[in-house]
């Protein structure tokens, strides 16, 4: 067994302090930061045609709104609550978030994109009392009620529904932040002095999965707050820039990334939908977010789109190559030289951080054409989630960087040629897997957390991905997606004697790529014969996507099934019977 390879960590650079937990982090950045604004929002005019109506939310404004919440909520009955959020990113959502947080109970995220019957399996595995939600997710809390009532059906543990939004059926936010209000005007101080216990099990994050497989990752404050720590030490996020929140709150690299925004300062905006971003940013005059490849791809795309349209494509390639050349010596004059191609974006944007998988390393050195850095990063959430970034002083093509301060990364049991797997010690690692110590012994060893990602390091000790031990496919809007459940219901197919699923890169244009899901089975001529009359192979086609269509449809779309391989060969396999997934991806592309 070869000696583990010790990973570099990125030097601090800039001042930073870590908080005790996030009560701590909210006085701090109320005190500091003051009448600044943690967020803007915009709220729609009164009257049709008219000009919508912006509100500053300071750091006092979130701090005081978030004690009338909490406040609120005591006094409607919950304290050391297990608490389920759902919903899109929204200034309430936070309000939520932060409340919980602060002492009330256990906050447990819900993916806003998960069917149903997985959210339901989420809230029942996680012992939640507590539902908040917002308007567009009111039909699930009609549908758990409905079942509360159903002796046929196995109800929650939901005894309290409260809506983010107004709606007549369900205690809203309006009523409990006015009851709160008037509780701490009253002399209330309950949620003031609610103790918080930065070792106690604070977030339940369940892991991108089907309802019998799905984990879920038990984080205490100390996790998250060093992670927040560690990153700001590394990363220039200033105080005064504006973000705008594209990563999904319930996305643990979404929630730890709002957490630093509060703790430097930063403006907080939210985006009107994808086909707005762009006015969004323009309006707002963004200057950093933390985003996923197949968003930034898009809008990189429609940069160059706008550029060709105006018949300016040879004159920003000339501009480009100038500017390369300046460079070499020292002079930096992108910003200036495509003020107008910023302006598209609001002017201000100045730097980008990117998470998930990989970025196209062409749309990296676009974006630094035009003055826009942009710097990648690596984690998990059993790991709250950061692990590995570059910084503007710390960046190589193609890799995930170094460890982050007070990460510990090393490769394990490396090959010849380098390659073994990432793990990490630090006061990120989680706790450990929900009430289930099987799959936790599995990644804790030790104090060590497996990541089962594989990796070697360049010349220059930078960390470089190479692939997956755990096979999961990190698709670039930022969600995985574990192959072995979506082959375990393959599997149930009664044709299907053996399947394999994996990604495949699909392109629609020369700079058009992202990652889709292919199924490739391996069928029983006779059962399609005897129980489908299914003889031809156009026929035993339609019989198999079918099933795959209805499969589909009880998934996520993210989870889809895009491509059938079908073949009655069997399978290349290991001494041990197991599936050499590699060469059967690789012997169809």
């Amino acid at each position: 067994m070869s000696e583990n390879i010790q990973v570099k960590q990125l030097k601090p650079v800039y001042p930073a302090e870590e908080h005790e937990n996030v009560r701590a982090l909210l006085d701090y950045a109320a005190e500091t930061y003051g009448d600044d604004a943690a967020f803007i929002l915009k709220e729609k005019p009164a009257r049709r045609g008219g000009e919508p109506v912006y509100r500053n939310i300071s750091y006092k404004d979130l701090r005081e709104d978030v004690r009338r919440l909490g406040t609120g909520l005591i006094a409607s009955g919950v304290s050391h609550a297990r608490i389920a959020i759902i919903g899109e990113n929204s200034y309430h959502w936070q309000l939520a978030y932060l409340a919980a947080m602060c002492g009330l109970g256990i906050c447990v995220p819900l993916d806003k994109g998960l069917p149903y019957t997985e959210l339901k399996t989420s809230i029942q595995k996680s012992g939640c009392n507590v539902l908040i939600f917002d308007r567009k997710h009111a039909s699930l809390a009609e549908q758990l009620r409905k079942e509360a009532s159903d002796p046929m059906s196995t109800p929650t543990a939901v005894s309290l529904y409260i809506c983010m939004d107004d709606e007549e059926k369900y205690f809203s936010f309006g009523e409990i932040l006015e009851k709160g209000r008037e509780q701490i005007a009253a002399g209330n101080t309950a949620f003031d002095t609610l103790k918080v216990n930065r070792e106690a099990l604070s977030n339940l994050i369940f892991t991108s999965g089907t309802t019998s497989a799905a984990k879920a990752v038990m984080l205490n404050q100390r996790n998250i707050m060093y992670n927040v720590y560690s990153l700001k030490q590394v990363e220039d996020v200033r105080h005064g820039d504006v973000n705008i929140a594209l990563l999904p709150y319930h996305h643990t690299f979404g929630a730890t990334g709002q957490l630093l925004m509060y703790s430097c300062g930063v403006t907080t905006v939210f985006c009107d939908g994808l086909k707005y971003l762009q006015k969004n940013f323009v309006e707002y005059h963004v200057s950093v977010f933390i985003g996923v490849p197949l968003l930034m791809e898009a809008m990189y795309k429609k940069i160059m789109a706008g550029i060709r349209k105006q018949g300016k494509e040879k004159t920003f390639e000339r501009g480009v190559r100038i500017s390369r050349m300046l460079r070499k010596v020292k002079i930096d004059v992108r910003r200036k030289l495509f003020k107008d191609v910023l302006n598209e974006l609001g002017g201000n944007l100045r730097m980008v951080v990117s998470g998930a998988s990989a970025l196209d390393s062409a749309v990296i050195r676009g974006y630094q054409d035009l003055g826009v850095e942009v710097v990648q990063g690596y984690g998990m959430t059993e790991s709250a989630p950061v692990i590995a970034a570059e910084n503007l002083f710390n960046r190589a093509p193609g890799s995930i960087g170094l460890g982050t301060p007070g990460m510990d990364v090393q490769i394990a049991n490396p090959d010849e040629e380098g390659v073994g797997e990432i793990i990490v010690r630090s006061p990120s690692v989680m706790m450990g897997y929900y009430q289930d110590e099987a799959e936790t012994a599995k990644v804790l060893k030790d104090g060590w957390l497996y990541t089962g990602d594989l990796a070697y390091l360049d010349k220059n000790g930078y960390i470089h991905i190479t692939g997956r031990s755990k096979n999961v496919i990190v698709l670039k809007n930022g969600k995985n997606v574990y192959p072995e459940e979506i082959e375990t219901i393959i599997a149930e197919f009664p044709y299907v004697r053996e399947n394999i699923v994996f990604g495949e890169v699909r392109r629609e244009g020369a700079d058009d790529r992202d990652e889709v899901l292919v199924a490739k089975i391996v069928y029983d001529e006779d059962i399609m014969k005897d129980k489908y009359e299914a003889v031809t192979e156009e026929e035993i086609r339609e019989t198999v996507e079918r099933d795959i269509d209805q499969l589909n449809s009880n998934m996520p779309k993210y989870k889809h099934i895009h491509r059938l391989i079908l073949q009655t060969e069997e399978m290349a396999k290991t001494t041990t019977g197991k599936v050499k997934r590699y060469e059967e991806k690789t012997a169809d592309n």
